[in-house]
Formats: C-alpha cells, structure tokens, sequence
C-alpha cells in the first residue's frame, strides 16, 4: 500500500467515524426528548431505558449508516479539492482510476462491516428496539394483519381466523383443519373465538365444534367451551410487520421458507428484508464513487455546493428506495427489483459522473 493509498484511506475512515460520533449522540438526544413524555408516563425502568438506547444506537446507526458515507467522501474529498491536493496528485502522473483506488479499499472495509452487522448484529437490536417501543411508546399498537389469517402449521394441519385482536389475543371464527396423506380431510375444529390464556399456557375455544371424518360418516362433538391445546402460538397467527428485521441471516432464511409453506400473504415483506441486507455492499460502492466524482472536482462555490448536491443525491435516492419497498410490500411487484432497480439508477448515474470527472 502507497503513501497515497494510506493517506486517503485513513481519511476516508477516520471522517466517517468522526461523522457517525458527531451525529449519533445528536439522534439519541432528540428522540430521548420526544419519547422521554411515554417512557415516564409508562413507567418505564431505567435499565430498559439505557439498553434500549443501546439498540437504538445501532439500529438508528444502520439506517443512516449509507447517508453518513456518502456526506464524510463528499466533506473530506471536497477540502483535498479546494486544497488543490487532488490536481498535484493527477498532475504527477496518477491516474483518476488509481487515485480512486484507495477510496475503493475503504468501501470494502466499509461494505463488510455492514452486511456482518447487517446479518448478525442489528437483528438483535432491532428486536429489542422494537419490543420496548411497542412495550412503553406505542403501547398496544403493534403493527399486524388483523383480518383474513390463514396459515398452513405443517403437511397436515391448516388454521384460519376471520380477524385478530392481538391487544387482547382473540381471533373470530377459528378454524383448525387436519388432512391425511392423501388430502382427505381428518377432522375439523371450528369455534366462535380462540382466546390464549396466557397464565394457564392454554387456548380457550367458545361455541366449539368438531368433526371427525370415519369412512364415510361424520361423528359430530360439540361443546359451549373448551381448553385445549394446540401446536401453535398465539403470535403464529398474525406476526408483528418488524418480525423479518429482527432475524439473523440463518433465522431469516429458515422464517422465510416457513412463511412460504403457510402461505403467508405478506412474505414479499420478509423477502425484502432479505434482499436489502445483500444490497447494502453494493450501495457502499455505488455512493462511494458518486460521491467521488462529484467532490473531486474544485467548484466555484466550494464544499457547500458539493455537500447541498450529496444531499440532494441521498435524498433522491431514499425515495427511491422507500417507493418501491413499498410496491414490493403492497403489491405483487417483485422484492428483488425493487432492491435492484435503485441501485441499477444510481451505478449507472455513478458511471456517467465517473467518466464526466475524468475529462
């Protein structure tokens, strides 16, 4: 490694640490600010509180961890700039490719430091970030499919609820289904409501009713209601929408193929997740190149022109981000494009200002 790969890539990391320090303690404070109300009003327990403001930390820091690359090139490139260092090392014979190089290496170290915590780290914070949230600061109001469940347990046994109070766990009209191996239906439990009772670890059935399939006759047992138990959670029936968020690499593709199996009708949402935490690599590259090509060049109006148009850029591409996430959730639109085609738009704009840069 040269003298200039080693004097840029310790810029390049050094401003990015410095950049994460200044403006993540500025985070915790605003939302410690806002949310201090709810967590006294809730009673919320001081050792909860610094743990979940550990969580928040990584998680907030995950989230903004792109932007706040892409902002710490544009600041340290722009001051080698209007210091004119970059136009002394072009003009002694290094090529823009070779000056990019060290900014490459630090995309890479960059790049692995996010999909290992991305896979790893975050899920286990942004459980914990969102249990508490939903715990004190939204209380009750976890964000769940609450109409029209059906979920496929295993090969054999199929349940179905027509809506779902997860706040006092009770789903209407429960249906429990069992088949043979050949497809031909066992038996058949229907119910006004399931209720889980959670002190006795039991499920309690109102106005139950099964029918047992013997050859050809049906045998008819029917009860005002009954504790029973089933091999299935309570929280099986409709899962929190950050469920996905929370799950390691390994966990997130064994959940995912579950969700398969039972049909869940909101797995693009889980496959999303998945997709997106592959494409944070890629996004490092893809930013850290724009933002290159855009602050190498010394501007009349200096760093604040290239720091307002990295701005613009980031925000340009959160939006695209979040519409088609959003597609991807709420529609049939494929998870897999939606992560693609922003970062297809962004590398091929990274590739027009790359070759603009050079000349």
């Amino acid at each position: 490694m040269s003298i200039l790969d080693k004097y840029i890539l310790k810029r390049y990391l050094v401003t990015l640490a410095v950049m994460l320090l200044l403006f993540i303690p500025i985070s915790i404070l605003a939302h410690l600010a806002e949310q201090i109300g709810k967590m006294q009003d809730n009673e919320a327990p001081l050792n909860e509180i610094l743990v979940y403001f550990g969580n928040f930390t990584i998680y907030i820091g995950n989230e903004l961890f792109p932007i706040f690359l892409f902002l710490s090139i544009i600041f340290f490139t722009s001051r080698l700039a209007s210091n004119t260092e970059i136009i002394a090392i072009l003009s002694s014979g290094v090529s823009y490719i070779r000056f990019l190089r060290p900014y490459l290496m630090g995309a890479t170290i960059v790049a692995i430091v996010m999909l290992l915590m991305s896979m790893f780290l975050v899920p286990t914070a942004s459980k914990g970030f969102n249990e508490f949230k939903y715990k004190y600061l939204k209380k009750g109001r976890e964000n769940r499919q609450t109409e029209n469940i059906f979920n496929q347990l295993n090969e054999h046994d199929f349940i179905y609820v027509s809506s779902f109070n997860p706040a006092r766990q009770i789903g209407n009209n429960f249906t429990f289904e069992r088949f043979n191996d050949d497809n031909t239906l066992d038996f058949k439990i229907s119910a006004s409501n399931i209720r889980w009772i959670e002190k006795d670890s039991i499920y309690r059935l109102t106005t139950y009713k099964k029918r047992k399939i013997v050859g050809d006759s049906s045998i008819i047992e029917s009860k005002q209601r009954l504790d029973t138990i089933f091999n299935f959670r309570i929280d099986d029936l409709t899962p929190v929408s950050y469920v996905a968020e929370t799950k390691n690499f390994i966990e997130l593709n064994q959940f995912i193929e579950d969700q398969k199996r039972k049909g869940a009708s909101n797995i693009n949402t889980y496959i999303l997740v998945k997709y997106k935490r592959w494409a944070l690599p890629i996004t490092a590259f893809i930013l850290t190149v724009i933002a290159v090509a855009v602050s190498s060049v010394k501007r009349r109006g200096g760093m604040g022109v290239n720091l307002a148009f990295g701005i613009l850029v980031a925000f340009v591409y959160i939006f695209f981000d979040r519409v088609f996430g959003t597609l991807a959730q709420q529609s049939g639109f494929s998870p897999l494009l939606a992560v693609l085609i922003p970062n297809i738009m962004f590398g091929l704009l990274a590739i027009y200002l790359l070759q603009k840069a050079k000349r």
